[in-house]
C-alpha cells in the first residue's frame, strides 16, 4: 500500500535512519578491533591503541630503560601517544566521512 505524501517520505526517512543506525554500530565495533601504532623516537617507542583511543600496548627498546634515559623515555611515550591519537581521530574521519557520505563530522562530536 502506497502511503500518501509525508507520510510516505517519514517512513522512508525513518528506514534511513534505522539503516545509518546499524551501519554505525558496525564501525563503532570495527573501531574498538582496530589496532593503531604511534612511534617516536624513530621506533624507539611503540604506543598501540584501539580505535576508541583506549591504549592496548606499549614497547619501548630497551637502550632506553636507563636511569639516565628517563626524561627521554616520558618526552617518547608523549610524543608517541599523540601520533597514536592522531593516526586514530583520521581513522575515524575517513570512516565517518564514508559512512556519510562524504558529509564530515560535525566539530565536537564524539562517536564514543
Amino acid at each position: 500500500m502506497k502511503l500518501p505524501g509525508n507520510l510516505g517520505n517519514m517512513q522512508n526517512m525513518m528506514k534511513q535512519a534505522q539503516e545509518l543506525q546499524g551501519r554505525m554500530a558496525e564501525m563503532q565495533a570495527e573501531m574498538e578491533r582496530a589496532r593503531i601504532e604511534g612511534q617516536s623516537g624513530g621506533g624507539l617507542v611503540v604506543l598501540t591503541m584501539n580505535g576508541k583511543g583506549d591504549l592496548a600496548g606499549v614497547k619501548i627498546d630497551p637502550s632506553l630503560l636507563k636511569p639516565e634515559e628517563a626524561e627521554i623515555l616520558e618526552d617518547l611515550i608523549v610524543a608517541a601517544h599523540s601520533d597514536a591519537k592522531a593516526k586514530v581521530e583520521r581513522m575515524l574521519q575517513e570512516k565517518m566521512q564514508s559512512l556519510t557520505g562524504g558529509l564530515p563530522l560535525p566539530p565536537g562530536m564524539k562517536l564514543f
